[in-house]
C-alpha cells in the first residue's frame, strides 16, 4: 500500500513531536508499505530562534532534512509553506499524485486540512490524540470549517480508550470512535541501564491551551491537576525532574514549584530535538506525571505516547488515573494514582522492586504499543 500520514514535525521540530508522528511511518514501513510524510496544516511557519512566526520556512526545512535523514526516510517527506502555497522535499508533484492515487491517508491529530487536492486516496482515517477536546471542539460551533473536515474520514481512532462506553461523557454525535495507542517502533528504543540515583521526571506543558466547556463542565489543561500534588515532594524521597513548558500567557509558577521541592528544566534546553528527548528519558529512573484535568474529568482512557517511550526504554511510569487501567495492564511497570496518597505509594512500590518494574515496564511496551501491531490494527478499518 502506498499511505501518506500527516503530521506538524516542521512546524514543532522539538521533543517528542517528532516521535509522535515519525513512529507511523516506520510502523507502517515495518509492514512493507510505502510511506509519505506530509505537511500540509496551513500555518505560517516558526521560527523558534527568532521566536515569531515568520513567512521564512528554513528552519523547518533543515528540521525536516535533518530528522528524516536519520530515519532513513529523506526522500519520502513533502512539506508546503502556509505562507505561500510553496512544497519542499519530494515536492507538488508527489503530494498530489499519492493523494490521487495512495491507498490510505492517515490524518494524525488535525494535523493535515487538505484543501486544494484531487483527493480520491482509497480511505482516510483520522486519529485524535486529544480527546474530549476534540470532540467538544467538532460539537460546540466555533469552527464549523474543522468540524466538517474531521467527519470527512471513512474511520475515526481516538486515544480516548473508553470514549463511547457508557461511563465515559465525552460526546460522541454519531461517529464512531475506536480505540487506539501510540506506536512505538521499539528498534529506537533500545533498554539501557537506568542510570544510579537518577530522577524521575517527566516532558510536559503547564497548559497547552484555555479550557473547553461542554453541557456547563469545564474541562482544563495539567496546571489543574498538577496543583493537587503541589507537596509530592515532601511526602516522598523520590527526586523530581520535570521538563515543564511556560503554558498559555507563560503562567508556569517556576519559583513556587522550585521552592516546594520541584526541579524544572527548560524543554527547549534539554529536549530539543528527538535524539535528545530520547536520552533525557533514557537518563530518567521513571516516570511520574499527572494528564489534563479534560482527560481525567471526561474518564477518556486516555495513555501517553510519552508514557509509551517510557516503557519501551525500561523505565517505569506512575501516572494518573484517566480509565486507562480498564483496558491496559496496570500494577507491574505501569502504575496508576488518583490522589497524592496513591502517587506516593506507587512510587514507593516501584523504588522497592525497581528490577521487576522495569522488566515488565519493557514487555507492556512490547505487548500494547510495538509499531507493527498498532499500524496493523489501524489497517484492519481499511
Amino acid at each position: 500500500m502506498r499511505i501518506i500520514i500527516t503530521g506538524l514535525v516542521g512546524q514543532y521540530p522539538f521533543g517528542g513531536v517528532i516521535w509522535d508522528y515519525l513512529q507511523y511511518l516506520l510502523g507502517f514501513r515495518s509492514l512493507g508499505h510505502e510511506v509519505l510524510y506530509l505537511e500540509d496544516s496551513g500555518a505560517w511557519p516558526y521560527d523558534p530562534v527568532a521566536g515569531t512566526i515568520t513567512a521564512d520556512c528554513s528552519f523547518a526545512l533543515q528540521s525536516l532534512q535533518k530528522i528524516f535523514t536519520d530515519f532513513d526516510l529523506a526522500n519520502s517527506w513533502v512539506y508546503r509553506n502556509g505562507a505561500d502555497g510553496k512544497f519542499y522535499g519530494a515536492g507538488e508533484s508527489v503530494a498530489r499524485e499519492w493523494l490521487r492515487h495512495g491507498d490510505l491517508l492517515v490524518n494524525v491529530s488535525s494535523a493535515g486540512w487538505l484543501r486544494d487536492y484531487d483527493l480520491r486516496v482509497g480511505h482516510k482515517m483520522f486519529i485524535d490524540g486529544d480527546p474530549m477536546f476534540c470532540q467538544i471542539g467538532l460539537l460546540d460551533g466555533s469552527n464549523p470549517q474543522y468540524a466538517g473536515r474531521l467527519r470527512d474520514h471513512h474511520s475515526h481512532f481516538t486515544f480516548g480508550l473508553s470514549v463511547g462506553q457508557p461511563d465515559c461523557p465525552v460526546p460522541l454525535d454519531g461517529i464512531t470512535w475506536r480505540p487506539t495507542v501510540q506506536p512505538i517502533a521499539l528498534d529506537h528504543w533500545p533498554v539501557t541501564p537506568p542510570p544510579a540515583q537518577g530522577p524521575w521526571t517527566t516532558v510536559m506543558n503547564w497548559s497547552s491551551y484555555p479550557p473547553k466547556t461542554w453541557e456547563g463542565c469545564p474541562y482544563g489543561q495539567k496546571n489543574i491537576e498538577f496543583k493537587k500534588f503541589y507537596e509530592l515532594p515532601k511526602k516522598s524521597p523520590a527526586r523530581f525532574q520535570l521538563a515543564m513548558g511556560l503554558g498559555v500567557d507563560a503562567q508556569r509558577p517556576a519559583d513556587h514549584l522550585r521552592q516546594i521541592g520541584w526541579n524544572l528544566v527548560e524543554p527547549q534546553e534539554v529536549v530539543p530535538d528527538h535524539l535528545t528527548y530520547r536520552k533525557f528519558l533514557q537518563n530518567s529512573v521513571a516516570e511520574w506525571s499527572v494528564a489534563k484535568h479534560g482527560y481525567v474529568q471526561g474518564k477518556t482512557g486516555w495513555f501517553s505516547c510519552r508514557s509509551a517511550c517510557y516503557l519501551a526504554l525500561g523505565r517505569p511510569v506512575v501516572v494518573q488515573e484517566t480509565g486507562w487501567t480498564k483496558h491496559l495492564p496496570s500494577g507491574h511497570g505501569a502504575l496508576f494514582f488518583t490522589d497524592l496518597d496513591e502517587a506516593a505509594e506507587a512510587i514507593a512500590r516501584v523504588t522497592k522492586d525497581y528490577s521487576h518494574h522495569a522488566q515488565a515496564a519493557r514487555q507492556l511496551a512490547e505487548e500494547h504499543f510495538e509499531a507493527k501491531r498498532v499500524c496493523q490494527h489501524l489497517l484492519q478499518a481499511v
